[in-house]
């Protein structure tokens, strides 16, 4: 499966989320959603999956949880607000740079109409330059 049939299908059971239980839920009842049609959709995946922060290639106590990682490559952050902005994505980015992994979803369903955003990070490990692409955020049905 290449990278945007598999967020692309991220983004169509969130979609169908979305359409079920309209906006207006906080964010766990989603999150146990999406993982119910993560599953039906053979889309594997792990959920609240710990992030290691590292400062100057020390461990950290402290631990963050990705909502998921979905096809051991993707992490999916869920949010349940009016609409997204740069804290969010921030957010999404300070993730990526944990994991070290490249792509990325937000996806909110606090708005009437599903928004999402799709992060790609190339890491310096990867590539010699370190570059942010996002597309803009989306709404759907």
């Amino acid at each position: 499966m290449n990278s945007d049939s598999q967020t692309y299908a991220i983004i169509g059971a969130a979609m169908e989320v979305h359409r079920e239980l309209g906006h207006g839920f906080l964010e766990a009842v989603y999150q146990e959603a999406l993982a119910v049609e993560l599953a039906a959709r053979q889309i594997s995946f792990q959920r609240e999956a710990p992030l290691k922060v590292e400062y100057k290639k020390q461990p950290l106590a402290c631990a963050y949880k990705a909502d998921f990682i979905c096809d051991g490559e993707i992490l999916v952050e869920l949010k349940a607000i009016e609409q997204l902005d740069n804290p969010e994505k921030a957010q999404v980015i300070n993730y990526l740079h944990a994991t070290k992994l490249t792509r990325a979803l937000l996806i909110n369903f606090g708005a009437p109409s599903l928004e999402y955003q799709r992060m790609v990070l190339n890491h310096p490990e990867h590539q010699t330059q370190n570059h942010l692409r996002s597309s803009a955020p989306s709404a759907g049905i």
